[in-house]
């Protein structure tokens, strides 16, 4: 590591620690020409996630318009905000570790609606009535089934075990 102040390329690392949140490593240098001191840190470099849009357009990864989506359809129900954070903590992890560099918004919708039905499924409906667009009751009604079907098919696995 190159000396911020004589711009030696010869430093030590005289400390190394872990940073509060575990993400990075703090290490204090010390050149060995000028004798002074820094602080570097070391963390792991995050590659930037693209999201294709229904419209073919491309923006960053936004994690807050996850969490805005799930607050919005868990409002005024008895869901903990810490069970949201670990929602998306969830949602976010799972999208980094597949590595790839775009992936279309339809499939965090689908992550999202599948995290929601096992959270709460008053939020999952409300969220799919958005994401889905429905247009009518009837469409509303169909979803509604949907989950019951799943709800019933997934307990009678349980009492096979």
């Amino acid at each position: 590591m190159k000396c911020p102040f004589c711009e030696n390329p010869d430093t030590r690392v005289i400390d190394s620690r872990h940073t509060e949140d575990g993400h990075a490593i703090r290490r204090r240098r010390v050149c060995d020409t000028c004798k002074k001191r820094f602080t570097t840190y070391e963390k792991v470099e995050e590659m930037i996630l693209m999201v294709v849009k229904k419209d073919g357009s491309r923006e960053a990864f936004d994690r807050n318009k996850i969490l805005n989506g799930i607050v919005r359809a868990c409002e005024k129900r008895p869901v903990p905000m810490a069970e949201i954070e670990k929602v998306v903590e969830e949602i976010e992890r799972g999208l980094n570790n597949m590595m790839e560099k775009e992936v279309e918004s339809k499939f965090i919708g689908e992550l999202i609606m599948e995290q929601l039905q096992a959270l709460d499924e008053v939020a999952y409906v409300r969220f799919a009535s958005v994401y889905r667009q429905f247009t009518d009751v009837s469409t509303f009604v169909a979803e509604v089934e949907k989950l019951l079907v799943s709800k019933k098919h997934n307990s009678g696995e349980n009492k096979n075990e």
